[in-house]
């Protein structure tokens, strides 16, 4: 049996903060996992080396069930983003090294492939409607089956998913957090009025997403929702914060606009009434905040009795070794949706190199063994840690709002 001998915590910052799990066995196979909490990443980065690792030293890395439950149920304090981020990362690392003995790429140890790639979409977003469909026509060209649609807010002078860099993305942007100022009666005008734009301009053969990112009440949601039935969209993300799940069966009498959610949630407990109560069409939770490739596996064997689909969330706040195992995960379950994609910059790739490939909207994580990816350490230790945060949101009265 391989034991582990070591393992450490890497921290580094090719253009943002990524936390990386490097576990080694005794016969020398290595494995990574992706530990990074944006916004709150030495937290996870102190809890693996302090309480974690320790217990590490010495077990079976063949056995990844064992080791999870050891983490969740033997800590006693269980769930939340920390813990689960940190479970994440040695699951993803001891599953990459399970797959590097068995010389398989790891969705062959999840039983096989159920899709020939995996239907990725990409954000297309501008100040205005215009810029936001020239941008979507641009990832069209590119041969994307799906595509993000985010505008800037007449009268707003920053609006969530609208970024500086066409194809870059990084919501965490400053030493203290940015702050925001919302109005959700001017949103609700403009939306209808891009997706309207948006199917005379791409036609009807692309699918349509759009993240509301928490900001509107059940109601508000159902409105929007219904002003968007016309126009086909593939989703709604994030209508209204989660905490309260009863509020998506409001959002569900209003609108037949199919819901996702889940990219902020830690377990299958967070999605547990939303599945079971068909509230919700798919599910976002992710491998690198939800526990890893295990626990991600039965939130997703769950929503698919329910007919719920996956729809992980992918933004760059995912590292490239979650986005492979993602990509496994993805690959592998009978019940995938769709997988989001944020491309990483080429400093986060050198850092990064990996084996997973995008052509004609689709993506595949390669055929290497384990997940196909690993970290370049001299690379990453030129790129030293920087705080940042994530903004907070205010109406325009001052009221603190979801961001």
């Amino acid at each position: 049996m391989p034991k582990i001998t070591r393992a450490r915590v890497i921290v580094t910052c090719p253009g943002r903060n990524f936390v990386t799990l490097k576990i080694e066995c005794d016969d020398g196979t290595t494995g990574v996992g992706d530990a990074t909490l944006n916004g709150r990443e030495l937290a996870v980065a102190s809890y693996l080396s302090e309480h974690v690792i320790p217990c590490l030293i010495g077990r079976d890395a063949h056995r990844i069930e064992d080791v999870w439950q050891y983490l969740y149920k033997g800590a006693y304090w269980r769930r939340g983003p920390v813990t689960m981020t940190a479970i994440a990362a040695v699951d993803m690392a001891l599953w990459d090294i399970k797959g590097k003995l068995a010389g398989l790429p790891v969705y062959q140890l999840l039983g096989g492939a159920s899709r020939e790639g995996v239907m990725v979409y990409g954000h297309a977003n501008g100040a205005t409607i215009d810029d936001t469909i020239a941008a979507a026509k641009d990832y069209q060209a590119q041969g994307y089956k799906a595509i993000r649609l985010q505008c800037g807010v007449p009268g707003m002078a920053s609006t969530y998913g609208v970024s500086k860099d066409r194809y870059f993305y990084e919501p965490a942007d400053a030493d203290l957090p940015t702050e925001n100022v919302w109005s959700t009666s001017k949103y609700l005008r403009v939306v209808p009025e891009l997706f309207r734009t948006a199917r005379e301009a791409l036609g009807w053969d692309v699918h349509l997403l759009h993240d509301i990112h928490h900001r509107l009440t059940p109601i508000e949601a159902g409105r929007l929702g219904r002003d968007l039935e016309p126009y086909r969209p593939f989703w709604l993300e994030d209508a209204t914060p989660a905490e309260n799940q009863e509020a998506f069966r409001l959002i569900r009498q209003h609108t037949t606009a199919p819901l996702a959610v889940g990219e902020v949630f830690s377990s299958i407990w967070d999605a547990k009434d939303l599945i079971q109560n068909q509230l919700i069409d798919y599910i976002r939770a992710t491998v690198v905040h939800a526990g890893g490739i295990t626990h991600l596996r039965r939130i997703a064997a769950l929503a698919d009795l329910y007919q719920v689909r996956t729809g992980c969330h992918g933004a760059t706040d995912l590292s490239p070794v979650a986005m492979a195992a993602a990509l496994h995960f993805d690959l592998s379950v009978p019940n995938f949706g769709i997988q989001e994609y944020m491309r990483h910059t080429d400093e986060t790739d050198a850092v990064f190199p990996h084996a997973y490939s995008f052509a004609d909207g689709m993506m595949h994580p390669g055929d290497a063994p384990g997940l196909g990816v690993d970290i370049d350490e001299d690379r990453a230790a030129r790129h030293e840690y920087s705080r940042a945060f994530l903004p907070v949101n205010r109406l325009e009265d001052g009221t603190l709002w979801s961001w």
